[in-house]
């Protein structure tokens, strides 16, 4: 069952500590919003692509998602998270889900108030972690990108008003 907290605690991971910009490429910003769950902001997010402009995966990579979140989160509550959301949207199998899950418990790590994970999605698909700018390790299976920023892009996203503020839709 998908916990009404669920988008809450993965967009919530990441903070503002100081970006390291030679590790995360410069990329234009599409898009930026905030995710609040009732009275907490939970975090601040920024789509950007080489353009400044989203028109689809494909044609906007590489494409950066930064989140700075304003809470600590562990690494499993993000895991967690990030399966629930996909279990809600629907796009992958549970086996996929799960495989995705084990290899993220190598590439992400607990973050704090502060902290800043960035996601980029490569032209092959597959995508590359940062914390705080420092790369964390890739994912390379192809499908799991789309997977991924799917949650916060898809149409059927939980956070449909983060979803327009990223894409620069009004």
């Amino acid at each position: 069952m998908l916990k009404p907290y669920s988008l809450l605690l993965l967009l919530g991971l990441a903070g503002g500590v100081g970006f390291n910009a030679a590790a995360v490429p410069e990329l234009t910003t599409v898009g930026e919003g905030s995710y609040r769950y009732m009275f907490w902001q939970l975090y601040d997010a920024r789509l950007a692509s080489q353009d400044g402009k989203f028109e689809n995966y494909q044609q906007s990579a590489p494409l950066l998602l930064e989140l700075t979140y304003k809470r600590d989160i562990t690494k499993q509550q993000f895991i967690d998270a990030t399966v629930d959301e996909w279990q809600k949207l629907g796009h992958s199998s549970k086996a996929q889900q799960q495989q995705w899950a084990q290899q993220l418990q190598s590439l992400w790590q607990d973050v704090k108030k502060g902290d800043t994970l960035a996601a980029l999605l490569q032209d092959d698909g597959s995508v590359k972690f940062y914390l705080n700018g420092a790369e964390t390790g890739v994912l390379e299976d192809s499908t799991f990108g789309t997977a991924f920023f799917d949650i916060w892009l898809h149409p059927d996203t939980s956070a449909p008003k983060l979803r327009r503020q990223l894409i620069a839709i009004n």
